[in-house]
């Protein structure tokens, strides 16, 4: 398949999402629906214009999966901004830790019991099944950093949590296998891979959002300067927050996301600070050039007033909703794209997929009561409506996260004997995962923003 076949495919697909992306936001129909399929009639299945191999292109896709799923997460921390402190951290948090580890257990425990896999094995696959997707849960994640709907914020941050928070159980997996040192009785494991890689990315990335956050605004407030290039700063920031995390032997997707919120909520606190400061009613002028408007404000005046952004970024008033919403417009693009990469590329190497006849029964097992038993136990006593954790349990997407942590096991010491069950297993359980929530997803939201809108209205 030449380069140029490629890029024609590749903009076909661009152009198609540029002209129908609108429409198909309100069809049973999402995205990655049409990428998988266009992945797969790419491949050996369809026009055989391609026939990648999974096992011969392992490094190449963990790396792939890497940046994609490292997007994702800096923008849904750029997505949240809210402080630590608001409650609305504790379902997200739960279900990133309770929910998770339960849902650990379970596909533990079947895999054992029912598919006869070694305790490594095992644990490995919960651990790559356990995170659901911030790459592929777009449509049910919150739409923008004014939005306060409790089920959005809750996918959004368990997305952007537990793609972390399952690398400890991955390594523990590898350990278990002999492929990864835990140390006697787990003392390293517990030491190194949970306690310190968890709070040092956490870290690393809080300190180098709000730090590099709060010098931009500086540089732009007090001195006119670093104006503009606010695709370099979120690229710079997420290469720096994930680069600096794995070499000091920390979690980078934490780091990623932590970087992502820290800078979201830095530009949050700026915002606010302004605001007290300027007291009063909100003036014309604000209510125009405000975070919610900054979008409609790039679009319509930017051509006809030239350095009209460039005044607004180095405004003390709006500088830092303009700076934030800049990044996170440039960094949801680039999402979007990684999406497409990914998706594609995972229908094109499904022909090669050694399909297991235990995934007919292994992949319902997952979705419909792994899923929501281990959201019952971790959202029970929680203020979350039933319909909330109806719709949580269900939209628990699996993808490209996923994809990630198999081909990093394959990578690092995943036993050629057991690499044929997981390969099948994990994506049997993520194709039917896009299929599935693809087609649900509209329908499902779109009634629960109604019946929300009416309940709303019906209290007021």
């Amino acid at each position: 398949m030449t380069f140029a076949l490629w890029l024609t495919i590749g903009g076909a697909l661009l152009v198609l999402m540029a002209l129908g992306g609108s429409m198909l936001s309100r069809m049973p129909v999402s995205t990655s629906m049409l990428y998988l399929l266009a992945g797969l009639a790419v491949g050996p299945w369809g026009l055989a214009l391609a026939a990648p191999d999974l096992y011969d292109h392992t490094v190449l896709l963990e790396h792939l999966t890497e940046v994609v799923v490292l997007l994702s997460l800096f923008t849904s921390g750029m997505k949240m901004s809210v402080g630590l402190r608001d409650r609305r951290w504790f379902p997200p948090l739960r279900l990133a830790l309770l929910s998770m580890a339960a849902t650990v257990v379970l596909v533990t425990l079947a895999a054992v019991w029912w598919l006869g896999l070694p305790l490594g094995a095992a644990v490995l696959l919960g651990g790559i099944l356990a995170p659901t997707d911030p790459v592929l849960a777009t449509d049910v994640q919150v739409d923008n950093p004014t939005d306060r709907d409790q089920l959005r914020f809750a996918l959004t941050g368990e997305g952007g949590l537990n793609d972390g928070t399952a690398f400890p159980v991955v390594m523990l997996g590898l350990g278990l296998l002999g492929a990864h040192e835990i140390g006697t009785l787990g003392w390293r494991w517990l030491a190194v891979d949970v306690l310190w890689a968890t709070a040092a990315g956490l870290f690393i990335g809080a300190a180098l959002g709000a730090g590099l956050g709060r010098f931009v605004l500086h540089l732009r407030h007090r001195h006119q300067e670093a104006v503009g290039y606010e695709n370099f700063l979120a690229l710079g920031l997420i290469g720096l927050a994930y680069g600096f995390a794995v070499l000091v032997q920390a979690y980078g997707f934490l780091a990623v996301f932590a970087a992502g919120l820290a800078l979201r909520y830095t530009a949050q606190v700026a915002t606010d600070a302004a605001a007290s400061v300027r007291g009063g009613m909100p003036t014309a002028e604000d209510a125009v050039i405000s975070a919610a408007s900054l979008a409609i404000v790039e679009q319509a005046h930017v051509s006809t007033l030239p350095g009209h952004a460039e005044r607004i970024a180095v405004d003390p008033r709006h500088g830092s909703a303009y700076m934030a919403h800049a990044v996170m417009s440039f960094n949801e693009q680039l999402d979007r794209i990684g999406e497409m990469v990914g998706v594609v590329v995972l229908g094109m190497l499904l022909w090669a997929v050694p399909w297991a006849p235990a995934a007919w029964w292994f992949v319902p097992l997952v979705l419909l009561a792994v899923r929501p038993l281990s959201v019952a136990m971790g959202l029970a006593g929680s203020r979350t409506s039933s319909r909330q954790r109806r719709l949580i349990a269900w939209f628990g997407i699996r993808g490209i996260g996923s994809l990630y942590y198999l081909s990093y096991a394959l990578n690092h010491g995943l036993p050629a004997a057991h690499a044929d069950s997981l390969v099948a297993l994990t994506v049997a359980v993520v194709v039917s995962s896009i299929v599935l929530h693809g087609i649900s997803v509209t329908p499902l939201m779109t009634r629960y923003r109604r019946r929300r809108r009416d309940h709303d209205h019906g209290g007021s």
